[in-house]
């Protein structure tokens, strides 16, 4: 009887622990179903907002590469952000911002001013400084790569008086010189003729180019073009270590508040045909005074001098 008992317990409790293993198994599959079947919950969408692609000075005349797209979470999109697949980054070319750019901070109409826009030409001026313009053709306009943001030298080709050949001891009929010299350095360029934007790769034949300059630089420019003929050397965007400024007593002025060593040709020098000009080392003998003395005589060019009593 004992062993009949134990016999049906065991039983039973073998088929209780398979029935609760085949329960528990069926409950399993039962979750996982309705997980699978669940739909999966998406992140919401982020978009894109035009973004300054680094650090932008106020007055800088913006180029596609200034600028960049970035994810920007949806909650804090201002209605003036500029999103991706409204405009582009080429579409702001040319434009100016009107204060001083952080980068990563979002771009807006409110902050850069369009080209043609009242106030554009102000808004591009660097405080203190003056806006000028000059004439150019296709050859010194550079045959028309010359466009808003590159920086040029300016130089000026004039006349200038001589005396026949200095080796000739300044005798002969005069001989006008040409020369030219670079009177104004590291100079931006914030205009084209009438259009202050430039599109990449366009080239203009411009009559005019609208520079920045200070006060002093505008009348040394006012001046020059009426000397002779201006032209503009356009300048590599990198600043060369031997164009500091250096220390000499012939300077002329750059666009940084620095002098730089002066620097002109003659036409002598191109051609070793003319006769080479006067400098300020030589001088010309036409104001000889000759002083007699009995029977001889003698030089002075210091000037008229009374004659020598008994002459």
């Amino acid at each position: 009887m004992r062993a009949r008992t134990l016999t049906l317990l065991l039983v039973a409790l073998l088929l209780a622990g398979g029935t609760a293993l085949l329960a528990r198994a069926w409950l399993n599959a039962q979750q996982q179903a309705t997980a699978e079947a669940a739909p999966v919950a998406l992140p919401p969408p982020v978009k894109s907002v035009l973004v300054a692609n680094g650090p932008i000075q106020r007055g800088q005349i913006l180029k596609p590469a200034d600028l960049a797209w970035q994810p920007w979470p949806e909650g804090g999109i201002d209605k003036s952000y500029i999103l991706l697949g409204t405009r582009t980054p080429e579409s702001l070319a040319g434009a100016v911002a009107r204060n001083p750019l952080a980068s990563g901070e979002p771009v807006t109409d409110e902050k850069v001013v369009a080209p043609g826009s009242r106030g554009f030409l102000a808004a591009v001026l660097q405080p203190g400084m003056r806006a000028v313009s000059v004439p150019v053709t296709a050859t010194s306009g550079i045959s028309g790569f010359v466009f808003p943001g590159d920086r040029v030298d300016i130089l000026i080709t004039h006349s200038i008086p001589s005396f026949g050949d200095t080796a000739a001891g300044g005798k002969g009929n005069p001989f006008e010189h040409k020369a030219v010299q670079t009177v104004l350095r590291d100079i931006r360029v914030i205009g084209i003729d009438q259009r202050l934007e430039g599109k990449t790769g366009e080239a203009l034949i411009a009559h005019t180019a609208t520079l920045e300059v200070t006060s002093k630089q505008s009348e040394i420019i006012a001046l020059a073009s009426e000397m002779g003929k201006l032209s503009l050397s356009l300048r590599s965007l990198a600043y060369h270590e031997s164009e500091k400024p250096i220390a000499d007593q012939t300077m002329s002025p750059d666009s940084r508040g620095g002098d730089m060593e002066a620097s002109f040709t003659l036409d002598s020098e191109v051609s070793p045909l003319l006769p080479k000009p006067l400098t300020g080392k030589e001088t010309p003998q036409t104001g000889l005074v000759t002083i007699l003395r009995g029977g001889g005589k003698a030089g002075d060019s210091s000037g008229p001098q009374p004659a020598p009593r008994g002459s």
